[in-house]
């Protein structure tokens, strides 16, 4: 799949979310949490990816398809939303609603509430519309991004993981539903979110003060937590610890150019 600029006509993750799965990832390897802990975290994104996603197969009693709920797609338009002038699809918006309706449900199945349709409607498309904005505005700077941006960052995603390669990352998301061109997409669009706050906010580097004391809170959560095994030592967790400290200051700084560009944004949202 060629990847040479940017390409609105696939969302397969939401810009912000793509942010928020890599600092999960690597919080959940700086706090030293097992493979069974890590599948079992999901990402505040709409769909699954390396980080992963509550997998009900670890539990024999839970079948996802036992008394599954189905989101109601009839009332979806063909054209969910218009943002300055470009669409967001009934196709585009479907396969990302999905994926947050069923990990909703699987929420509820383990004792949280019910899905709420409205909610989760609202979310998706309000996460679209962000993308859709600043896809726009990287466009508008020139900034494209390149296969080899892509497979840089898959291989960096794959070290994260603990993986040899990004062949083995993407063999594992995978296994929970994506394929390697909507893994590749969601890379594309967190590179493309990365060069953007680069280009707005210079090169993010967070001191050494930052870094301990997203360690510290780290390794208090998991004592408060009651989790078992070693914390690493802040040594052993920097190069994690200073991916999530970045992987924080561009998500606000991405959030912030966000709520800059809604002002001046013609937004249609026809759900």
């Amino acid at each position: 799949m060629v990847m040479t600029s940017l390409n609105r006509t696939q969302r397969t993750r939401t810009a912000l979310g793509a942010l928020a799965a890599t600092a999960l990832l690597t919080l959940s390897a700086c706090g030293g949490s097992s493979d069974d802990d890590a599948s079992a975290t999901s990402s505040d994104s709409p769909s699954a990816d390396a980080s992963g996603s509550a997998d009900p197969s670890a539990d024999p009693s839970a079948d996802p398809s036992a008394d599954a709920a189905e989101p109601d797609l009839d009332a979806i338009p063909d054209v969910v939303a218009e943002v300055n002038g470009e669409e967001i699809t009934k196709d585009e918006f479907t396969p990302i609603y999905e994926a947050s309706f069923a990990q909703a449900q699987s929420q509820a199945q383990m004792g949280g509430d019910a899905p709420d349709e409205a909610t989760l409607r609202k979310q998706t498309v309000d996460d679209l519309v962000d993308t859709e904005l600043l896809s726009q505005e990287a466009d508008s700077r020139g900034i494209e991004i390149s296969d080899d941006d892509i497979d840089a960052e898959l291989a960096t995603l794959a070290e994260q993981n603990g993986m040899s390669s990004a062949d083995e990352l993407l063999k594992a998301v995978a296994d929970q539903g994506l394929t390697e061109d909507q893994a590749r997409d969601q890379v594309r669009t967190q590179v493309m979110v990365e060069k953007l706050v680069t280009d707005e906010e210079g090169e993010i580097a967070p001191t050494e003060k930052e870094l301990r004391a997203i360690y510290d809170q780290a390794k208090e959560q998991q004592a408060q937590s009651g989790q078992s095994g070693q914390f690493p030592s802040f040594a052993d967790a920097h190069d994690q610890v200073e991916e999530q400290a970045k992987a924080q200051e561009i998500g606000k700084v991405a959030q912030t150019l966000v709520t800059s560009l809604r002002k001046d944004a013609d937004i249609t949202v026809n759900l």
